[in-house]
Order: structure tokens, then C-alpha cells, then sequence
């Protein structure tokens, strides 16, 4: 119980980038943390810290520890909680990424409901369009949105991502409106770049259920939804998006869609959490309350 006890300390440092501020949410002297620390890295027979001069960080033996001790000790907490609480209590400090646009959009008007349900939990909330590594950063889960990449993740879907070709009226007053995908050829698309590299080949089908790729192209990509989202807006061209992220432009007119007939296959938006035998309360009762809220339904959808 000892290594696991200063294991956790270590991993309090490294998720509060000193000792002095682990120490203090531990309830311990700095000295008494020092020791331990030094002990653990003794046993081990490695060094786990190196000091810079503002921050503490993790040797490559030391997120090897992080990465794969987090787990057991999360799994002892659960299972030691849950037994002396008699039953599993949402408590301690959930740890969750997504990327900024659908965070800031959906998920930060819930978060106020949540922490009233649950008075005893703590959140910390990374908002990142890039794909994080949630067991090499610390975090209990992340909210991705789109097609899901192979990994040893478990995910959970939350909603359906539906998406739409759009176009401002002003743009297809002055170009036309195209009435097949290979009609797009002729007009400027404006192009999202991401993990997946540059998504300049746009897939459909018609009412058939017939696949259809068509290369598109235009003066305008970006990595980031919100500008290509104010692009399209502007009248600059086409741009494919997810109906979440548009659905408000939509609706007043300032957007419509393009191509109406073929659609576009639909990815999901997901909870992905990494695999452990024993899931923190805390992370279940997220996902459960996401899934409550968002649902069958979701807001973008009514």
C-alpha cells in the first residue's frame, strides 16, 4: 500500500507540476513528500523527475510509470471508495478534452447542471481541436467528434453527427446552384485541412444508395471550423459542415443547403474513454448525463 500511495503522490505532482502543490492536497510536509518520492524512485531504481526552472516534468521512465499507474491506482480508489461507501460515490476530480467549437457550444451550458448534481466532483475541462492522448495526458475521457480512429479506446456514442453541404444565397445568386456533385467542380469549395490531411474529396450518395467521390477545390482552407464556418457565411463558397455547427445559420437564412438530394454518410459524436477494468463513478455519471442531454435528440436537431 505503501508503493501505491506514492505512486499516487507522484502522480498528484505531475498533474499539479510540483511537490509543494501536491503536498499541500495531500495534507503532507513537503519534506515528508520529498521522501517518499526519493523512496519510490530508490525502489524502482530510476529517476521519475527532472526540475526546470519554473516546472517539475516526468523522465521517459516516469510517464512510462504515469501512464500505465494512473489506472491501478484510479481502480484502487473506485474499489476502496465504493466498499467503504457502500455503494460507488461520484467524487474527486474528472479530467475531460473536446475540441473548442462543440465544447464551448453544447457542452459548457451543461456543466453548471452537472456539478449541482454531483457537489463532490471537480472538473477540468481542456478544450483542443487537436486529438489528445488521453492516457499520456492524464485525462478520464474526451469528446471527439467525426469518424472515430482504431485504438484501444472504449467509446460510447452520444449523438449523431449529421452534415450538410451549405452555401450563403448571395454566393449561389452570383455562381449558380449546383445540381450534381460533379457540378462542384465548377465552384469554389472551401476546404477543412485536419489530422486526416486535406479533405479536398467529397463522398455521397445519390437516392440509388450509388457512392459518389468528387474532387473539389477553392482559394480558401483552414484547420479550424469557426473560419471556415464565418467563410462560408461570407459568401465565399461551399463548405461541408456539421449540421451542429450550422444548424443556427440554417435556420435564419443565412446558410442553405446545397445538393439536398445526396447525402452525406453520418459519424457520430462519441465519448471515448481508456480501457480499464473498473470505470471511475465520476466518468460514468458524465457520460450518462451527456448521453441524458444530448440523446436521440439533440438541441441542433429540434
Amino acid at each position: 500500500m505503501d508503493r501505491i500511495g506514492d505512486l499516487g503522490l507522484f502522480l498528484r505532482v505531475l498533474d499539479l507540476g510540483s511537490i509543494s502543490a501536491a503536498a499541500r492536497s495531500l495534507d503532507l510536509s513537503v519534506a515528508v513528500a520529498s521522501q517518499r518520492l526519493k523512496r519510490l524512485e530508490r525502489e524502482l531504481g530510476v529517476r521519475l523527475l527532472h526540475r526546470t526552472t519554473r516546472r517539475l516534468h516526468a523522465t521517459p521512465e516516469g510517464m512510462q510509470l504515469a501512464e500505465q499507474g494512473r489506472a491501478l491506482v484510479e481502480d484502487l480508489e473506485v474499489l476502496t471508495g465504493g466498499l467503504r461507501q457502500g455503494a460507488s460515490e461520484v467524487s474527486g476530480t474528472l479530467r475531460v478534452t473536446m475540441s473548442a467549437a462543440f465544447g464551448s457550444q453544447y457542452i459548457s451550458p451543461l456543466l453548471p447542471e452537472f456539478l449541482a448534481r454531483h457537489p463532490r466532483v471537480k472538473l477540468s475541462v481542456n478544450l483542443d481541436d487537436q486529438v489528445v492522448d488521453l492516457v499520456g495526458s492524464g485525462f478520464d475521457l474526451g469528446i471527439r467528434v467525426g469518424a472515430l480512429d482504431d485504438s484501444g479506446l472504449v467509446a460510447r456514442q452520444l449523438a449523431t453527427n449529421r452534415r450538410v453541404l451549405c452555401a450563403s444565397p448571395t454566393y449561389l445568386q452570383r455562381r449558380g446552384v449546383p445540381h450534381t456533385p460533379a457540378d462542384l467542380a465548377k465552384h469554389d469549395c472551401l476546404l477543412l485541412v485536419g489530422s486526416r490531411g486535406r479533405q479536398d474529396t467529397w463522398h455521397f450518395s445519390d437516392r440509388k444508395g450509388r457512392a459518389i467521390a468528387q474532387r473539389v477545390q477553392g482559394r480558401f482552407e483552414t484547420n479550424q471550423g469557426e473560419l471556415l464556418r464565418d467563410a462560408v457565411v461570407a459568401g465565399l463558397g461551399i463548405a461541408m459542415h456539421s449540421v451542429w455547427h450550422v444548424h443556427q445559420q440554417l435556420r435564419d437564412g443565412r446558410l442553405q443547403v446545397v445538393l439536398p438530394d445526396h447525402a452525406i454518410a453520418t459519424t457520430g459524436i462519441h465519448a471515448v474513454m481508456p480501457q480499464r477494468r473498473l470505470v471511475p463513478p465520476r466518468v460514468r455519471a458524465f457520460v450518462d448525463f451527456l448521453a441524458e442531454r444530448l440523446g436521440a435528440h439533440p438541441p441542433w436537431e429540434r
